[in-house]
Formats: structure tokens, C-alpha cells, sequence
């Protein structure tokens, strides 16, 4: 297990509303390699967020275990998993879960403010990292004077500053027009080959889907695809492809543009 930034073995969650008692997920088994961007899709209610929040050690999970980079994190207490997950995790949500009374740069900085790095060099690394998505302009904006893209281009800069091993995104398009969200997952697609970083994304996108090396697929709180044939390689897909948004040969991050020239169409 070397290569595993995830290694997750017989995940159970079930959640009680009242009396209603739901399965979310019935002994999941999943990995994920180093430098891996994978996509989990299925139908509405199938346990995808869930299974994002369980890995991640947002959720407690009722059996199984959870291995981030050989960390077994539900081993964990609270204080000492949540310290993990603001070292080790970056976070991309759909609706960007940015503090609106501070500004882009001040969002960005929070987790490594978390961390204990000093608020000078959090500053710093912080107005570096929004340069590198092409929004040192906007560095002093607050959430409500950003576009939709921008928004949650700060919110990848927020997930990547501490140089996390692996970011967790949950729907990172879905509340964005095909446009804005093909330049983000362009975006998530060049920064996962240039860092080497894994991400685990959720997703209804069959176009998001596409430009992941791997899809997961899941249905009623299983995984009924890993993706994977039965000699261990790849299916037939063709990693990274995104024929069905009309670029047949495109390539985890390789869209023929960088975090700072898709600023300037917004």
C-alpha cells in the first residue's frame, strides 16, 4: 500500500432521522493512489457526499477503517483529527463555504492561521497562492464582490495553500455555468499534474467525469464500478478524456492553459 494516499475498508454509515433508519453506505472498499484524481458519480441519494465526508474524517463511520497516507484517522480524537485535516487536506465545496465578512486573501489564509503558521508568512503564502489562480487583484475583495468563478477559484486556493496530499471536492462545478466550470476543472486538472496532489472528486458531471483518471461508480451506498478491470489496470476509458464536452484528446491537466490565463475571461 506504498502508493495509497487512500486505503478504506469496510465503510459503514447509517444516519436515524426519527425513526427512519438509512443505510448510507454498507461495507465500502476503496483506494486511491498517490497523485490519483478520481471522480465518484451515481444517482441522487446513492451516498457519494457521504462517502466524501467519511474519508475525509468529517463524518464518523460506524465500522470499517480509514487509512489517509498510512494515518489511520478515524483512530483519531477530534482535536487531533481536525489539526490532520488542516496539514494534510484541502477542501472544495459547491457552494465555496467562504466567511463572507472577510476577504479572498483572508479566507485563504484560515487554514494555515489553523496550523499554527505565523499570520505574516500565512499572508504571504496566501497572496502567492491567489497570484497562482490569477487573482492577486482581487486579493481584498470580499466574497460578495466575485464572480461565481472566482469564488471558487479562491476556494481552491483556501484547499491548496498548506499543500495538502490530497483535496476532497464536492460538486466543484455544480453551481457554475458550463463555462466557468470547464476553466475550473481545467484548473483542478493542471494543479493535480504539476503537483503530484490526489483528488477525490463528486460528482454529476459525466464531463467532470471524464477528465478524472478513474470513475467510481455507486449505487444505494455501494460501489458498483471502481473503475478498475479485473487484471488491476484501468478500464477501457481513456483517462482524462472529455470527448462528451468536445475535446476528444484532452489530458488531466493538459488544456493548453495555466491557473492565470483563465482569469481573464471573468
Amino acid at each position: 500500500m506504498a502508493d495509497l494516499i487512500v486505503h478504506a475498508s469496510g465503510i459503514d454509515k447509517t444516519y436515524y432521522t426519527g425513526k427512519v433508519k438509512v443505510q448510507a453506505l454498507k461495507g465500502v472498499n476503496l483506494d486511491v493512489r498517490s497523485g490519483e484524481m478520481v471522480a465518484i458519480m451515481g444517482p441522487s441519494g446513492c451516498g457519494k457526499t457521504t462517502l466524501l465526508n467519511c474519508l475525509s474524517g468529517l463524518d464518523e463511520i460506524d465500522a470499517g477503517q480509514v487509512l489517509i497516507d498510512g494515518v489511520l484517522l478515524h483512530a483519531m480524537h477530534d482535536d487531533e483529527r481536525s489539526d490532520y485535516r488542516a496539514r494534510r487536506m484541502g477542501f472544495v465545496f459547491q457552494l465555496y463555504n467562504l466567511l463572507p465578512v472577510l476577504s479572498a486573501v483572508e479566507n485563504v489564509e484560515l487554514p494555515l492561521l489553523v496550523s499554527g503558521v505565523s499570520p505574516s508568512e500565512a499572508h504571504r503564502r496566501s497572496v502567492e497562492m491567489l497570484d497562482l489562480m490569477g487573482l492577486a487583484d482581487r486579493a481584498r475583495h470580499l466574497p460578495a464582490e466575485l464572480s461565481g468563478g472566482q469564488r471558487q477559484r479562491v476556494t481552491i486556493a483556501r484547499a491548496l495553500v498548506n499543500q495538502p496530499s490530497i483535496i476532497w471536492a464536492d460538486e466543484p462545478t455544480g453551481d457554475l455555468d458550463s463555462e466557468t466550470a470547464g476553466e475550473i476543472i481545467d484548473l483542478m486538472c493542471h494543479l493535480n499534474q504539476a503537483n503530484g496532489q490526489s483528488f477525490v472528486l463528486v460528482t454529476h458531471s459525466q464531463e467532470v467525469g471524464n477528465r478524472a483518471h478513474r470513475i467510481i461508480r455507486m449505487r444505494d451506498g455501494q460501489i458498483e464500478d471502481d473503475g478498475f478491470k479485473a487484471d488491476g489496470f484501468l478500464d477501457s476509458q481513456n483517462p482524462g478524456s472529455s470527448s462528451d464536452s468536445g475535446s476528444g484528446n484532452s489530458e488531466p491537466g493538459n488544456s493548453g492553459s495555466n491557473a492565470s490565463d483563465m482569469a481573464a475571461g471573468e
